[in-house]
């Protein structure tokens, strides 16, 4: 199992970024993101705002991990929620992968929420636990999972980042935290 957790700061207020994460796909810089479905959509007694998508991606694997993985197989599917609280100014989006589940398991968390000290920064922080199953490189792949996940958050990155460690990301040792 791979826990990977990133924070970084966008340089614009919190309405700003949570209208470009909700229409973030498709878009030229993740072009593995071929298609986004609204399932259900609704707005809560508290006026939140309700969102279940599913993501189609085609994922250009090396030819060594399909053949590790044992499937030619790249479409894979990812369902989302996510939760907009425009009072709180809290957006949290959850999502989990729905195909090669019996191979691998990715599960991510981002929160976007207002800079404590600055109210035209956004702050997102970003989890994922990344588990690849019965295979004798799974940490091998976990790793180079993680690393694709970290270098898909640095393309969508405003302006600043947070202080982070020399590699940009803080890998955490903590169970994800999820409340979608």
């Amino acid at each position: 199992m791979k826990i990977w957790s990133s924070e970084h700061v966008f340089g614009h207020p919190w309405d700003t970024v949570i209208k470009a994460a909700m229409r973030k796909y498709p878009n030229p810089m993740n072009p593995c993101v071929v298609g986004v479905d609204v399932l259900e959509r609704s707005v809560d007694s508290r006026g939140r705002l309700h969102s279940h998508r599913l993501l189609s991606t085609e994922w250009g694997l090396p030819g060594f991990v399909k053949a590790i993985l044992g499937t030619s197989r790249t479409l894979t599917y990812i369902k989302e929620h996510s939760v907009v609280d425009p009072v709180e100014k809290k957006m949290e989006l959850c999502s989990t992968n729905i195909t090669l589940t019996n191979l691998v398991s990715v599960n991510e968390r981002l929160v976007y929420t207002p800079h404590p000290e600055d109210p035209e920064m956004t702050v997102l922080t970003q989890e994922a636990i990344i588990t690849v199953k019965g295979i004798s490189l799974g940490s091998y792949l976990e790793s180079l999972m993680a690393n694709t996940i970290s270098s898909n958050a640095k393309k969508h990155v405003c302006t600043h980042s947070v202080p982070q460690s020399a590699n940009g990301n803080r890998v955490v040792q903590a169970p994800l935290r999820t409340s979608c």
